[in-house]
């Protein structure tokens, strides 16, 4: 995954309100991840503090309600965000503003831009949450979840480190597992249908899931762990 891979979809549905606007200016730069213009890793214990020994990834968080709420219930962990989607990112931002969040720090934009500045073995954690699954054959190539993908979570996760995936789309779930399954560095962990049918208690119910439930497969939720390194 290149830092200057081309991204594909929307940067906002509307235009920012005014204390959104003030937001993204006043507020963003404080806690946002900026990637070193010189290829460096990026040292996370400047943007967390000596103390957070444990480190979270959520890739494209929509509107945050799975990131803070994983924040507030881990506060001793450094969350992560990755997200191009700018309503999205001023929403979270007044959410951390309101509630006094200390332990998110956002990347606005596509997570291919900072995914080589992290550095190796540094995340226990990484959730790629119903990503775009762009169904269409000659779009497939866009899809977030790829081998090179898989490659690059597998050298910035720490061993036993997990991989979380969701979906509602049925053949995007099957392409997650498939790749997952084929990777060397990882291994699911489902041993009945219901591990990867029914979300894991500490899996809070996000608003995109709960709009787009349906009759049918429903969402599907996978869980990988990093295998030791040799």
């Amino acid at each position: 995954m290149k830092p200057n891979k081309r991204f594909y979809g929307r940067r906002r549905t509307r235009s920012l309100r005014q204390k959104e606007k003030d937001l993204m200016k006043t507020f963003l730069p404080e806690i946002e991840i900026v990637p070193s213009s010189d290829g460096t890793f990026l040292d996370l214990s400047t943007y967390f503090g000596k103390s957070t020994q444990q480190f979270c990834l959520e890739v494209g968080f929509g509107k945050g309600e799975h990131l803070l709420w994983q924040a507030q219930n881990n506060e001793d962990v450094g969350f992560i965000g990755a997200e191009p989607f700018l309503n999205g990112v001023a929403s979270l931002l007044s959410k951390i503003k309101e509630k006094n969040i200390n332990n998110i720090r956002i990347f606005p934009d596509t997570v291919s831009q900072i995914l080589h500045s992290l550095p190796s073995q540094s995340i226990n954690k990484v959730f790629v949450l119903f990503p775009d699954p762009w169904p269409k054959s000659r779009h497939q190539k866009r899809r977030l979840i790829n081998i090179e993908t898989l490659d690059i979570f597998a050298r910035i996760m720490t061993d036993d480190a997990e991989l979380r995936l969701a979906t509602d789309d049925a053949e995007y779930a099957s392409w997650m597992l498939r790749l997952g399954l084929s990777h060397k560095s990882f291994e699911w962990t489902a041993l009945r249908p219901d591990d990867w049918r029914i979300r894991p208690s500490d899996w809070p119910l996000t608003r995109y899931e709960e709009k787009n439930r349906s009759g049918g497969l429903g969402p599907v939720y996978l869980r990988f762990v990093r295998l030791p390194r040799n």
